[in-house]
């Protein structure tokens, strides 16, 4: 197995603080075997681009045997491949080559819920009384037939189907073939442990938990409360979901969470240098659950909630208040911070639809990322500036897309494979004609070798600015402390020791003047972009920022 691979990794408990983690979705990234879906052996030929970019760690959406309902995230087979991305060989050859690289990997773990069609579920479902008939949740009808509360799916209607085997409805916070598993259930815990053991001895070195707070309900099924409309946030589902109209108390978010992320991470104590990030998905207690979820040393290493991939604009206010709210909602904890992944509008399209000139906000935005305290995560395509695909309904795969059609058009926008070189078939993707999702011609426009070497680039922006974040550890796991936040002017401190790095930003499309911290400031280069400083204060072009050390 990779676990015995000539590796050039040294086994470090704290990799993952400050880490910048690459988030594969693995149909998109490289298909090897010309069926236009991308797989495992595609994602190890292309290693070298991750470990050239500088990332610390790959983070792989699921590849698990499953229906592919939900593309993966409905796991019918928690310990083996599915066939479409490869087989076991195939992930220990991944693994080998990325250690071999100084990649980590981190897998995506569901154990919120599986497929209707795992073993598990399919026993369970088969009648009351089974040896697994509590391994998933459960209810009988109210008298009208009815369904025991008014919980909600993220995916549309009622979070209860209809089972007419048992006589009995199941719970399901996502599609209904996506059946809740019932982690009061002792032997359910343990099965997923087992599942997790089953990948860190073929030599993970970490997992990304998906919907982390959906894992346990409330035993009595009481009735969420309503959500005053405004309060209602659109960022956990989109605004045309009424899941948004409910306080989210009594189906997620429960106090019996936190004696299973104990065992959880116990387990992951038992091998040398294993981290965890955990996806916190509520709108209105997100940064409060994640103080929970990463407090003291027993149970996430870090989490992300969902402040900075929003729908809202991001403004220096934003960055500030969000950073000083999840200090003060987590001050032993650890946060990673992302701007566009798998789920939400790329943050290009969602954040800058209106900018001119994209590539210079691409610049901005990533060294915005990068320079946060926490670690960060970059979502595939992120680096070469990619935008939102618009994706004609005929094409849409996403079920969540379909269901709330053409308000919400679902997340194939960001989806769509990866481009790697302008003049091959699909982009270097894939060599079949037709892919599982269309490749935009402006994303061909982008591909990786149209950037590389092209000091100009995003692509080459991102790589330059990990390699200077890398030089100055304050970067990684330094103190933050805001100097100005207001209008389109920020600018902060990173602090480690005796080193202390100022960062400034002009989030705007017009140059700025932005006055420095008393002190005296050594430019740093790195950075890529133009800029002045006169009498302590410092010129910034459009999308602009500065970097400099205390003397």
């Amino acid at each position: 197995m990779s676990s015995t691979t000539q590796s050039t990794l040294v086994a470090d408990k704290d990799w993952w603080r400050g880490a910048v983690i690459y988030q594969i979705y693995p149909r998109s990234y490289q298909d090897s075997n010309g069926d236009g879906i991308g797989d495992l052996k595609g994602i190890t030929a292309r290693l070298q681009h991750i470990a050239d970019l500088g990332a610390d760690a790959i983070w792989i959406s699921p590849f698990f045997t499953s229906p592919m309902k939900d593309f993966g995230y409905d796991v019918s087979n928690y310990v083996d491949v599915d066939p479409m991305f490869g087989s076991l060989a195939d992930f220990d050859g991944m693994i080998a080559e990325a250690h071999r690289l100084g990649v980590r990997i981190m897998i995506d773990l569901v154990m919120s819920h599986s497929s209707d069609q795992h073993a598990w579920f399919v026993e369970s479902r088969s009648s009351r009384v089974n040896p697994k008939a509590d391994w998933y949740v459960w209810s009988d009808p109210k008298p009208d037939g009815t369904p025991p509360n008014n919980w909600l799916s993220i995916f549309g209607g009622s979070a209860w189907h209809w089972d007419p085997t048992r006589m009995q409805y199941y719970l399901h916070n996502f599609l209904a073939s996506q059946p809740d598993m019932n982690l009061h259930n002792p032997e359910v815990q343990d099965a997923l442990l087992a599942a997790t053991r089953f990948w860190l001895e073929r030599g993970v070195d970490g997992f990304r938990l998906d919907t982390i707070n959906f894992y346990f309900h409330d035993k009595e099924l009481r009735d969420n409360p309503a959500l005053a409309p405004e309060r209602r946030n659109a960022s956990t589902a989109p605004a045309v979901n009424p899941y948004n109209f409910q306080e989210h108390i009594y189906d997620k978010n429960r106090p019996e969470n936190i004696a299973f992320l104990k065992r959880f991470r116990a387990l992951l104590d038992e091998y040398p240098a294993i981290a965890a990030v955990g996806e916190v998905g509520d709108s209105q207690r997100g940064l409060e659950i994640v103080g929970e979820y990463t407090s003291g040393s027993d149970k996430m290493q870090m989490c992300y909630a969902f402040e900075f991939l929003a729908p809202e604009p991001l403004t220096p206010e934003v960055v500030r208040n969000t950073q000083n709210a999840f200090a003060a909602a987590a001050p032993e904890g650890w946060a990673c911070w992302a701007f566009s992944n798998h789920d939400v509008v790329r943050h290009i399209s969602r954040w800058g639809a209106s900018v001119l000139d994209r590539d210079a906000y691409a610049k901005m935005m990533a060294a915005l990322l990068l320079t946060q305290r926490g670690s960060v995560c970059i979502y595939q395509g992120e680096e070469l500036g990619l935008t939102e695909a618009d994706i004609a309904f005929e094409d849409l795969q996403d079920p969540y897309g379909i269901q709330f059609w053409p308000e919400f058009k679902g997340r194939d926008g960001c989806r769509t494979p990866m481009v790697w070189d302008d003049h091959a078939t699909q982009a270097g993707f894939s060599t079949a004609a037709k892919t599982w999702l269309p490749i935009p011609v402006e994303h061909v426009l982008k591909s990786v070798n149209t950037q590389v070497g092209r000091q100009e680039t995003v692509l080459e922006q991102y790589r330059r600015f990990l390699a200077f974040r890398r030089q100055y550890p304050a970067f990684a796991k330094g103190d933050i402390t805001f100097h100005e936040a207001s209008g389109t002017r920020l600018a902060y401190t990173r602090a480690l020791g005796n080193e202390k790095l100022l960062c400034v930003f002009n989030m705007s499309a017009e140059p700025a003047a932005i006055a420095l911290p008393q002190g005296e400031w050594l430019a740093l280069d790195g950075h890529g972009f133009a800029s002045s400083v006169n009498d302590n204060t410092v010129e910034l072009p459009a999308w602009g920022a500065y970097f400099a050390r205390h003397a």
